[in-house]
């Protein structure tokens, strides 16, 4: 079969499926009432090598162009609106509220005690507890935070890493007081462990015992909650941090494939687990740059998957994954100007390809999300999938000179970075040697540099200034003090209803199973359904993996 031969046959196979995807409801057309087709691809005979090889059609191996045959024309991306903040009542408010807006599912904030493991009553969660998410320490508070939203209908997202077992234990017991079963639940854990030692730091237990405790909810989600995602391999916090597009890129790829490495290594087959990985990426304000990523990303996992893994399961192939306009990018100065950061960032995570999408608010850099700015920033999307019309055409920058070099210089470059990983022993080692976070603080500098020099303009900061400005814009304001006397009552209350007895006996078990290296999930949710705290069981999992000190690296 010629090559082109082999581009008409994917064709006509990606038509089949197209149209056995597609909504039939949904009609496409421009303001001037020209239909949109769903996708352009090269009839050039000459081409027809390269792109198949490079490209494909959507839904077909490499997945350049997308992991579904209709992407967009079958399902929108999910509105997924990242919030969280004070007790759990209010913060229950809030979905209500994003869900009543338009809101497709639900992303979790928690505060800096809860993503630390710590309890709101612990010294160490003074200050901060409601600050800069939801204060969660029990079954109770999970309960609170999902009080009449029906767990088994609508996708929840959590945004939790060190003690992101223990988080999910609390979310399995709560929905199954609700009456749903393990099976009924879908959405995400973030559970990405190694991205904290190399980007965000909220680590608790060194690196080898927390990446068992990823596999334990990995091996978990297999056999018993087979539309969660268990893991959400994350570049966003990464990018955060200071990184380049390729180093959010291939150290987010390198962090996924270890993860695989360690679930086959456990005894899992590749295609039993790997359907259900996910990943997330932040969308930055180089917009084709982000294209290029988001792309790349897509065919780089998909060829490790099948080439290096064995994958068969075309569903292992699939690199899906959600995006967040990045945080990074935001301003204080002239904060209105952040809405347009926000809408062409999202413009490329959608055009990129995500599955679903957070759009950051105009007033993030002065304090979480008003009420008025979470609901411009839902707008946002809203405007882009009703007005601009986005998602109509597949991949529409497909065969770009400029989109295809740039998808060619992200994989290029990651594969540079997966040499170098590899060479010095995998990611584990990297972290060990304060690889990563050398790399990140090089990135971080140059772009610091450059700004200095006003060789990189920032609009409203180092030019377009205005001076005496005026904020007059409502900020949220969450009186932590209040926030944390609230939390440690009930906490306090719960303590003194609950069975003890139980408690202790839910305790030792997850100690025991730590220590026999044995799956700790099912001991974690009956630690959940007896009341057990985030901090009880923290606590008595750093009697077996003890707390880690990160090397200073220079």
């Amino acid at each position: 079969m010629t090559p082109l031969e082999k581009l008409l046959a994917s064709r006509r196979r990606w038509e089949t499926e197209f149209e056995a995807r597609s909504s039939k409801d949904k009609k496409f057309v421009t303001t001037s009432s020209m239909e949109v087709p769903p996708l352009s691809w090269t009839e050039d005979p000459a081409q027809a090598e390269a792109y198949m090889q490079k490209l494909g059609f959507p839904g077909q191996y490499p997945y350049t162009r997308g992991v579904h045959a209709s992407m967009y024309r079958g399902k929108w991306w999910t509105m997924r609106q990242f919030s969280g903040f004070a007790t759990p009542e209010e913060t229950n408010q809030r979905y209500k509220y994003l869900l009543a807006q338009g809101g497709d599912g639900l992303s979790v904030a928690f505060d800096l005690p809860t993503l630390m493991g710590r309890d709101p009553d612990s010294e160490w969660s003074l200050g901060e507890v409601g600050k800069c998410g939801v204060s969660v320490a029990s079954l109770e508070d999970a309960e609170i935070l999902f009080k009449d939203i029906p767990l088994g209908k609508i996708t929840t997202s959590m945004t939790i890493n060190s003690p992101a077992a223990i988080i999910w234990a609390f979310y399995i017991a709560a929905a199954e007081n609700q009456g749903w079963k393990r099976s009924d639940l879908g959405g995400t854990l973030q559970n990405d462990i190694l991205k904290e030692y190399i980007a965000q730091k909220e680590f608790i237990y060194p690196p080898r015992p927390s990446l068992k405790l990823v596999v334990d909810t990995i091996e978990f989600a297999t056999k018993e909650m087979p539309k969660f995602n268990p893991v959400s391999i994350s570049g966003y916090h990464i990018r955060e941090a200071g990184s380049t597009a390729i180093q959010e890129l291939a150290f987010t790829l390198a962090d996924g494939f270890t993860y695989v490495e360690a679930a086959i290594e456990r005894g899992l087959d590749v295609d039993e687990f790997a359907p259900r990985l996910s990943h997330f990426f932040n969308s930055h304000l180089d917009f084709f740059e982000e294209i290029g990523k988001f792309r790349a990303a897509r065919r780089i996992w998909a060829t490790r998957m099948r080439e290096k893994y064995g994958a068969k399961n075309e569903r292992s192939l699939l690199c899906r994954f959600h995006t967040q306009t990045a945080g990074c990018s935001l301003q204080a100065q002239q904060p209105e100007v952040n809405l347009i950061r926000t809408a062409t960032e999202a413009l490329a995570a959608v055009l990129g390809g995500t599955q679903s999408l957070h759009t950051n608010s105009m007033d993030e850099t002065l304090a979480l999300p008003s009420e008025k700015a979470v609901t411009l920033a839902m707008r946002t999307q809203q405007v882009l999938k009703h007005e601009v019309l986005a998602g109509a055409p597949i991949d529409p920058l497909g065969g770009s000179y400029f989109v295809e070099w740039m998808t060619d210089k992200m994989e290029d470059g990651a594969n540079e970075y997966f040499n170098k990983i590899e060479a010095m022993g995998g990611v584990v080692r990297g972290i060990e040697s304060g690889f990563f976070q050398r790399e990140l603080a090089r990135a971080a500098q140059v772009y610091q540099t450059e700004f200095d020099r006003n060789e990189r303009v920032l609009v409203g900061v180092n030019r377009y200034v205005q001076e005496d400005e005026q904020i007059e814009i409502p900020i949220l304001d969450i009186s932590e003090e209040a926030c944390r006397q609230a939390q440690v009552e009930k906490l306090n209350n719960l303590r003194r209803r609950r069975d003890g007895r139980a408690v202790q006996e839910c305790l030792d078990n997850i100690k025991l199973a730590a220590e026999k290296d044995v799956n700790v999930m099912p001991h974690l949710i009956a630690g959940a359904h007896a009341y057990c705290t985030l901090g009880e069981m923290v606590d008595i999992l750093k009697e077996v993996y003890h707390e880690y000190e990160e090397p200073v690296a220079f």
